[in-house]
């Protein structure tokens, strides 16, 4: 069994130490803001209609993003994601923010502490 349902039911996953399937690599140039900012993830699988569930992680740092449509959960760290594009408030993270971002949305993310998410697409 590979993806979410090789968890086992009724037993509570630590998301912040969960390991990622990959080691970080570098952001993209056309996403850096910062020098040596990285990026990893582990999908989860798909559930209840979903395309894509996983862990993603940013290591301190700036970049920028263009967002899918998602719902996430911030499980670890500190930051702040900026509206480019709509202009709207730009929002803090840490553990405990759930927000939704929408398809096509232009972001940009300042990580403080490294900040690991549990996301929903």
């Amino acid at each position: 069994m590979t993806g979410w349902k090789a968890l086992a039911p009724g037993v509570p996953v630590d998301l912040s130490a969960l390991p990622l399937d990959q080691d970080h690599e570098a952001v993209p140039d056309g996403q850096l803001g910062s020098p040596g900012t990285t990026t990893a993830a582990r999908p989860l699988g798909s559930a209840a209609g979903l395309d894509e569930a996983g862990v993603w992680e940013m290591s301190v740092g700036v970049m920028t993003d263009t967002e899918a449509d998602e719902l996430f959960l911030v499980v670890a760290g500190e930051g702040t994601v900026e509206f480019l594009d709509p202009d709207l408030p730009a929002a803090e993270l840490r553990p405990g923010t759930l927000m939704r971002l929408a398809q096509g949305m232009q972001t940009r993310w300042t990580v403080r502490r490294p900040l690991r998410k549990l996301y929903l697409a």
